[in-house]
């Protein structure tokens, strides 16, 4: 028996859309914290991905979390997620880390001594919206239930787990962070500093464009190499030679039936339909334990009032029982059809925007309703969505091709001509790179990570199995490995001549600049002047600081000299990554005591999460790097083929 076997049980709880349910309580009430004990779900294992100090990241926890990440994915491109967009994202290795991070986390908690008890991941589960009707708890049957549909299967003891180490993991953060505070002094200063305004008028100079003035002569690119040799240090490099299943080739090869396309509307037809909506507010009055009849004569009064012209929210306010959005003047927002019981959703959909409902009674309470607004319902048919569900088959088709395909070959492919004969019976040819460093692109095959990290863990002849690119899934050999080392002249000419002329080039930019600046400064017209001088001016809006200005992008220098001077005064020249330029001051918008006080108690929220979320990260950072951490890249690779 669970700790929810003991909880109140509800014999009649109000019927709602359980699939809307389970989306809320996917996306938005259960965080992923996986449990370190092994599988969720029942789904064949495939070893261990990653280790993290004592604590495994299985290949059934990773390819859950992966699955749970590519639904969210989905939702968020409505649908048209492909699996070349799934490569470029890098879903994967994006979740190893977040898993990774999760379990120094957990490591750390336990070497403080954190912990979460029964009652306290009991207060928490019961607390979730999303496990809630009314404010009350949905029961121990519904809450099974929602469980049991979740993709994958959970069992009550793995949602608790799930529950105690979000739970412990919060009071991580506010042990390490709780010490963080800031004085009103500093909170207006920031808020100064972020909201302050001013209107610019800006002559810029772009450091390249003084490139074509600028010689480097032999001897001058010999000199500056032999300074500055470690600048120009070349890293460890490896080079492979490869054999790539081609995603766009087998994409442009499938094929998709006017019956398949059919079927995958058909399947995703919810999508493409968005049902009538209407957003409500209303008044509880719960008879649990009272006088039904006092109760309502309560309700009728409450009722005459608000028909009356008084303030609806302020009555939720004052009158209502629903604690869930009372203080929200009983606001439910958007609702569809399915979402609320039969007897509340009869009235409120007959209801136009405005009108107040009479007293609706459902078991043990009554409302007040009234109807705030209505988004009429819409939809797409096929014709409409039929090039796009097309393109997404033929994507799903290559995919799975190829993941089959990739699959078939690991079996096959252990040696140099393993892979040279499976290329061969593919009809490909094998492929260089040239060499490439653990963060470059890969020549030949772009973004790549996980070859560059996989070519860095091989020996000389090593042959990798199936390694997902963003171009598809690559077979390899090392054939190459190039140690760190101080290259000669000829390996980073044309490195060494751009730094000379980028240097050079901003030094005249910067002459043209001050020379420029004077002029302007003592000019009755800034722009007059600045075009005579041969120079356009750009004029902003109102910005405020770390703003991107026009040309001279953010730039500290900048807005350090814009927000010292007065209203129309010119600055110096001012420099950023790119460029120098002139500014002018035309307007500045101060801040007014009274936006400040209505402002701070949210702002200090915000600026303390901030400082607190620095400081977390960067102790994580220190915490990660003391703990041992073991990554099986080609177990990444099967947990999601």
């Amino acid at each position: 028996m669970t700790m929810l076997d003991r909880m109140r049980r509800h014999k009649n709880w109000l019927k709602w859309s359980l699939a809307l349910v389970v989306l809320t309580f996917v996306l938005f009430y259960i965080p992923d914290f996986l449990s370190t004990t092994g599988a969720v779900g029942g789904t064949a294992t495939t070893g261990r991905v990653a280790r993290v100090g004592s604590r495994d990241i299985t290949g059934n926890d990773f390819r859950n979390r992966y699955q749970l990440q590519l639904q969210a994915y989905s939702n968020a491109y409505g649908g048209n997620l492909t699996d070349q967009m799934l490569r470029q994202l890098q879903i994967e290795q994006q979740i190893l880390q977040q898993m990774i991070e999760e379990r120094v986390q957990l490591a750390e908690a336990d070497r403080l001594g954190l912990s979460a008890t029964d009652e306290e991941v009991r207060g928490r589960i019961l607390a979730m919206p999303g496990l809630q009707e009314n404010g009350q708890f949905i029961g121990e049957a519904r809450y099974r239930e929602l469980l049991r549909v979740q993709r994958p299967p959970l069992t009550p003891r793995q949602f608790e787990e799930q529950i105690r180490n979000a739970l412990v993991l919060e009071k991580l953060r506010a042990t390490l962070t709780g010490w963080i505070s800031l004085t009103d002094q500093e909170l207006q200063q920031e808020y100064r500093r972020r909201n302050e305004k001013v209107k610019l008028q800006i002559v810029s100079l772009p450091i390249n464009g003084f490139d074509s003035q600028v010689t480097v002569p032999d001897s001058e690119l010999t000199a500056a190499f032999e300074s500055n040799k470690e600048k120009y240090r070349v890293a460890e490099r490896r080079k492979i030679r490869y054999m790539l299943l081609d995603l766009e080739t087998a994409r442009a090869k499938a094929t998709v039936t006017d019956a398949q396309v059919q079927a995958e509307y058909n399947r995703r037809s919810p999508e493409y339909t968005t049902q009538e909506e209407i957003r409500a507010s209303h008044i509880l009055l719960r008879t649990e334990g009272k006088k039904e009849e006092e109760v309502r004569a309560t309700a009728e009064d409450v009722l005459k009032q608000a028909r009356g012209g008084a303030d609806f929210a302020g009555l939720a306010k004052k009158y209502s029982d629903d604690e869930a959005n009372r203080d929200q003047g009983g606001d439910l927002d958007f609702f569809a059809r399915g979402r609320m019981v039969p007897e509340f959703e009869d009235v409120a959909f007959k209801l136009a925007p405005g009108q107040i409902s009479d007293l609706v009674k459902t078991q043990y309470r009554f409302h007040i309703i009234k109807i705030t607004d209505k988004k009429a319902g819409s939809g797409k048919s096929l014709a409409d969505v039929r090039q796009q569900l097309m393109e997404q088959l033929r994507a799903d088709a290559a995919a799975q091709q190829l993941g089959e395909l990739a699959q078939r070959l690991n079996g096959e492919i252990r040696t140099k001509a393993d892979l040279e004969r499976s290329a061969k019976s593919q009809g490909l040819t094998l492929q260089e790179s040239g060499f490439f460093g653990r963060n470059d692109l890969v020549p030949g095959l772009g973004l790549a990570p996980g070859v560059a990290e996989r070519a860095f863990q091989m020996g000389d002849n090593d042959v990798s199995g199936a390694v997902r690119a963003s171009r598809g899934e690559v077979f390899f050999v090392l054939t190459g490995k190039e140690a760190a080392h101080l290259p000669k002249l000829e390996e980073v000419k044309d490195r060494v001549r751009a730094d000379i002329v980028k240097q050079k080039a901003g030094v005249l930019a910067k002459q043209k600049a001050t020379e420029l600046a004077a002029a302007l400064q003592t000019a009755p017209d800034f722009v007059k002047a600045a075009k005579a001088a041969g120079f356009e001016t750009q004029t902003t809006e109102l910005v405020a600081r770390d703003s991107v200005l026009p040309t001279l992008g953010i730039s500290p220098a900048a807005d350090k000299v814009a927000f010292s001077l007065p209203v129309g005064g010119v600055s110096s020249p001012v420099a950023s990554e790119s460029a120098y330029g002139v500014i002018k001051v035309l307007e500045r918008q101060e801040l007014k005591a009274d936006e400040f006080n209505s402002a701070k108690p949210t702002f200090r929220d915000e600026i303390l999460n901030e400082r607190r979320g620095r400081f977390f990260a960067s102790y994580m950072e220190r915490a990660r790097q003391k703990i041992r951490i073991d990554v099986n890249e080609e177990a990444v690779q099967r947990a999601i083929s």
